[in-house]
């Protein structure tokens, strides 16, 4: 990921509805979330919703795609990766035992769910 890239991903996230949309859509993932869902979810105008949606689409951290008279938001989960990897790729100096710590804090978030029987 080349810089400029780097902070039109901050530059959205940057804005705290923004960021709140964001974190609401990649906790939705693979299913998506409508677009008035988000915006109800989170107490904001359908309108207002729309254009922030919109900043966050064109820095690539969300994809939108029609489905019957709903928009459903996804993340781009290569682009969530792009910036990690951005933010990190020169962590550590050349010791991974140093960024071990990190991986750990991510891991669990990312891991299968348990499936629960019934």
């Amino acid at each position: 990921m080349e810089s400029n890239q780097a902070l039109d991903v901050f530059t959205a996230l940057s804005q705290a509805t923004r960021l709140h949309a964001f974190r609401l859509v990649i906790a939705h993932e693979p299913d998506g979330l409508p677009a008035g869902d988000i915006a109800r979810q989170l107490d904001v105008p359908q309108n207002t919703m729309s254009t922030h949606l919109a900043i966050l689409n064109r820095a690539g951290l969300i994809a939108a795609e029609r489905q019957g008279r709903s928009i459903v938001y996804r993340a781009v989960l290569d682009q969530v990766r792009a910036i990690a990897n951005f933010l990190v790729q020169d962590c550590c100096g050349g010791r991974p035992e140093l960024c071990e710590p990190l991986i750990a804090d991510i891991t669990p978030c990312c891991s299968p769910k348990e499936t629960q029987h019934v």
